[in-house]
């Protein structure tokens, strides 16, 4: 396959996207429950240590983006890490890749919107989930429909609630902690209970698991390069920006959560940053961190359905889906595939209804396995990209991956260990044998139909 010819199928969405809105879309997709409630699980399996656990994840995410960054400069396109695989291993890989991250990020969705409907209950106790469920699922779908100009804009400002919310809680709990205004609490509770790693160095791994979800939807920025004005420049410094800001957002919120409340205390159904804001005395702070929450659900909605549809565009235009899947609005928005993307959200309020946690498990585990998998194979794809470009003598892009292939193949390396570890606890296990059978099908799927898909277009691109 012509890398020319991948990156060109894919031509017809509009360039509308800036740098600050690649930023903020980025930042919003990946803070979310994971940060606001997901932290809690993580402290309560490293203690204190979890700091180091977010460190490990944080430099996976850094070597993935500089990867991803450095392909999304040569070829920006929709498709992204999934048309890369394509032009650089093979169709197959193109294949599973697009389909596996389509369907995490379909279950994702689905899982926001039960997460939104259930925030609203805060409010509106006697109104049934499924009202809310509809509601949020119309507007995104809605603001999704339109021209992507729009999606940015929306998107912006519900990113901008969650980091104004991230920056108000660094600034008061620093305040706190060096006794600004007040008396300082000090940095005692990081080693008050059984010192900084009271569940050895085995519990900080544990806690990466966790922790690594915390990252996962900054390759956002690649898949809107096919839609950003100027994606050279203009993804690259999205990338640093974004990575940066989002590791300093995470570790700083972590460090001060675990000072202000001992990390014995953090986890529990009750959000960590609600247990902060209450200690810090900050009136109604259960009913103002359900409002971040819910914008928190609503934007990672948002940029899932973004996501999803571009996937789906990108795999009906290899004609590895059908290819009304493929069609442009006026408004250079892929509806179709928009509309067959919103499957997770029947799926999410079909088990919320048969209380199915069983289906749920698998379903979410499938979500989990499959983001790492894609993580890990944007870096094997960028091993095959580094040496295709130098067995053609491609100039040197203004992006480029740093010690290469020490540190990608440090990336990788940790990103597998990571999903093996998943044998070794009760909660991710299943992620592990629902993600292995979901590749088996990836596999038996692409023999059935994905071959048959790269004949005819072969023969189309022959005549």
């Amino acid at each position: 396959m012509n890398k020319i010819d991948v990156v060109e199928r894919e031509q017809g969405l509009h360039r509308e996207l800036s740098q600050r809105q690649l930023t903020m879309i980025a930042l919003g997709s990946a803070i979310g429950t994971g940060l606001f409630f997901g932290s809690g699980f993580a402290v309560s399996l490293a203690g204190p240590g979890v700091i180091l656990s977010y460190v490990i994840a944080a430099i996976c995410a850094l070597i993935m983006m500089g990867c991803l960054s450095e392909m999304a400069v040569a070829h920006p396109t929709a498709g992204s890490f999934g048309a890369y695989a394509e032009m650089y291993i093979g169709p197959f890989a193109g294949w599973s890749v697009r389909y596996t991250y389509w369907a995490c990020q379909v279950i994702a969705i689905g899982g926001e919107v039960v997460a939104a409907a259930i925030y609203m209950q805060y409010w509106f106790p006697d109104v049934p989930s499924w009202v809310w469920m509809v509601a949020f699922s119309a507007a995104m779908v809605y603001i999704n429909a339109r021209s992507v100009a729009n999606f940015g804009a929306f998107e912006y400002w519900f990113a901008l609630i969650k980091v104004t919310a991230i920056v108000f809680f660094i600034i008061t709990g620093a305040a706190v902690l060096f006794g600004i205004g007040t008396e300082p609490i000090g940095f005692s509770n990081l080693t008050k209970h059984d010192g900084f790693l009271p569940l050895g160095l085995k519990g900080v791994w544990m806690g990466v698991m966790m922790a690594i979800f915390s990252f996962i939807g900054v390759e956002v920025v690649a898949v809107t390069s096919g839609e950003a004005r100027e994606p050279e420049k203009a993804v690259p410094r999205a990338m640093r920006t974004m990575v940066i800001r989002l590791i300093l957002f995470y570790l700083l919120s972590l460090v001060i959560m675990l000072c202000v409340v001992p990390w014995v205390e953090a986890g529990g159904k009750v959000s960590p940053f609600v247990k902060v804001f209450s200690a810090i005395g900050i009136p109604y702070a259960a009913g103002i961190m359900n409002f971040v929450v819910l914008t928190a659900a609503l934007s990672s909605m948002n940029a899932n359905l973004y996501l999803t549809s571009r996937m789906m565009f990108s795999l009906a235009r290899g004609q590895y889906a059908p290819s009304f899947l493929g069609k442009l609005s006026k408004a250079g928005t892929p509806v179709n595939a928009l509309l067959a993307s919103t499957g997770g959200i029947a799926l999410a309020v079909l088990l919320q209804t048969l209380g199915d946690e069983q289906a749920y498990l698998y379903t979410f585990g499938i979500a989990l396995f499959g983001a790492l998998f894609v993580w890990a194979m944007v870096i094997v794809t960028f091993f095959f990209f580094r040496a295709a470009r130098e067995r053609e003598g491609g100039k040197p892009l203004p992006t480029r991956m740093p010690l290469h292939p020490v540190l990608p193949g440090i990336g990788l390396a940790l990103l597998v260990a990571i999903m093996i570890t998943f044998y070794f606890h009760d909660f991710f296990r299943v992620g592990l044998y629902s993600g292995a059978g979901w590749l088996a099908l990836m596999f038996i799927s692409y023999c059935l139909f994905g071959r048959s898909a790269v004949k005819n277009e072969k023969a189309v691109i022959g005549n």
